[in-house]
């Protein structure tokens, strides 16, 4: 079996606050979780991304509960725990694209939060690397944002944005369901 590093952005539980707004797919932190399981039954290495934000006042921010991982990432222990401050877990406090290499790995797949920033941002820089990238959309979510026109642009647009923007070009897009398919003996 190839050696693939599931890579879990950000999964924390600043981003329960009700301050960033309406959220999509409720289902994220339970898919993240199937992934995790699935990730140690197979033996393949996980890699857990935690933002650690610089802006003032941030529920990200070091020594703010909010910096903490949500309670679905509860006993995991990750091979590589990459602190960040950048969008790409590839720009962290620690050399992912270094330790990726230094363990043959050049498959990844990401999930986490958010999806149209963290996560397509870090899919995007791992695809440039050459790595085999595959996203489990609905193992993501992001919220609602208003754009610079002050219309509304809802997650799910976002969502739908973001599989547009790397399926065939830097990423490909599936399914929670899929990856751990791909995961059993006979998968690919």
């Amino acid at each position: 079996m190839t050696k693939t590093a599931l890579i879990v952005i950000d999964v924390q539980r600043g981003f329960d606050s009700p301050a960033w707004g309406r959220r999509d797919n409720p289902a994220c932190e339970a898919n993240v979780r199937a992934l995790l399981d699935g990730w140690r039954d197979a033996g393949q290495p996980v890699v857990l991304v935690r933002h650690d934000s610089t802006t003032p006042g941030s529920p990200l921010a070091p020594g703010q509960p909010g910096n903490a991982f949500k309670p679905e990432l509860d006993g995991v222990r990750p091979d590589l725990l990459v602190p960040k401050s950048a969008h790409s877990a590839f720009h962290g406090h620690v050399d992912l694209h270094a330790w990726l290499t230094d363990n043959g790995i050049r498959d990844i797949v990401v999930c986490g939060i958010q999806t149209n920033r963290c996560v397509e941002t870090t899919s995007r820089v791992g695809g440039d690397l050459g790595y085999r990238v595959r996203v489990a959309l609905d193992a993501t979510h992001t919220f609602d944002e208003r754009g610079p026109d002050g219309a509304l642009v809802t997650a799910e647009e976002f969502a739908r944005a973001t599989a547009a923007n790397l399926h065939g070009h830097f990423a490909e897009v599936t399914t929670t369901a899929a990856v751990l398919a791909a995961l059993a003996p006979d998968g690919s």
